[in-house]
């Protein structure tokens, strides 16, 4: 039996002052350690920030944030994040929520309370969409905050066309106002770090991270309302569709990498 996380949410959903500055330290300091990885240790090549960018500063208040990306390495999240403008890694209340694995990321009391301090939810691997990290989830999407989701389930290490999890597709079609929905693929992070021991962070390695624009879905939602699509066919679509998009990035990405 793993460890138990029943009481892991519930803290999430009431949180105190101390918990939010304790918060932003972790931030701080994450950001910061992963920032001089990956732009002075390695070499990072990021392209169309100006989406995140627009995303994080001009969207309406009320309009959640959906970023969707490979998994290739541990060092994804905060590697991906660490490219960000120092205000953004400084301010907790802009930054993402993140689905992470609960029997990696939550195995005892002091990872968890790390992990959760980095807005991290624990998902469970095999119970499906309707489990209490997407009903979470789904609530911040209410409120307008970002969440990022990794749909490959896992680390990806054959990188692999894996079937993406339904889950980012009931995030969407539930969400209260449509997401907006931006696609990230990246290449490299598992070099900076690899997923056989020891597990050390790599230097001198070179890393593509490539922003798509925006998926919009207000088409795709209205129509699937309107047709009166049950639950199943609507995540279908929605998953499905965002799996095309990374696909069709992921050629790109590639393409860019191999010039570098």
């Amino acid at each position: 039996m793993g460890y138990d996380i029943k009481w892991i949410i519930p803290k999430l959903r009431s949180t105190t002052s101390l918990w939010n500055f304790a918060s932003s330290i972790t931030f701080a300091a994450v950001g910061i350690f992963s920032k001089i990885i990956m732009e002075w240790l390695n070499k990072t090549t990021v392209y169309n920030k100006h989406i995140i960018e627009r995303a994080l500063n001009s969207r309406p208040k009320e309009v959640p944030l959906i970023t969707v990306s490979n998994h290739h390495s541990c060092f994804d999240d905060p590697g991906i994040w660490s490219t960000l403008d120092l205000k953004y890694l400084l301010s907790r209340r802009k930054m993402r929520w993140s689905l992470a694995a609960h029997d990696i990321c939550f195995t005892n009391v002091w990872h968890s309370y790390f992990f959760m301090l980095g807005k991290c939810v624990p998902v469970v691997r095999g119970n499906g969409v309707y489990q209490e990290a997407i009903d979470f989830c789904i609530e911040k999407l209410a409120k307008g905050d970002w969440v990022h989701v990794f749909p490959e389930g896992k680390v990806n290490m054959l990188k692999e066309n894996l079937r993406f999890k339904w889950g980012i597709g009931r995030l969407i079609f539930e969400s209260p106002v449509v997401p907006l929905v931006v696609p990230i693929v990246h290449l490299g992070m598992d070099q900076v770090l690899p997923n056989e021991p020891p597990y050390m962070l790599k230097t001198k390695k070179k890393v593509t991270l490539y922003y798509g624009e925006p998926i919009d879905f207000s088409e795709m939602l209205a129509d699937l309302r309107k047709s009166n699509a049950d639950e199943v066919e609507a995540r279908k679509a929605i998953t499905d569709r965002i799996q095309d998009e990374l696909l069709r990035l992921k050629t790109a990405t590639e393409e860019l990498h191999a010039r570098l």
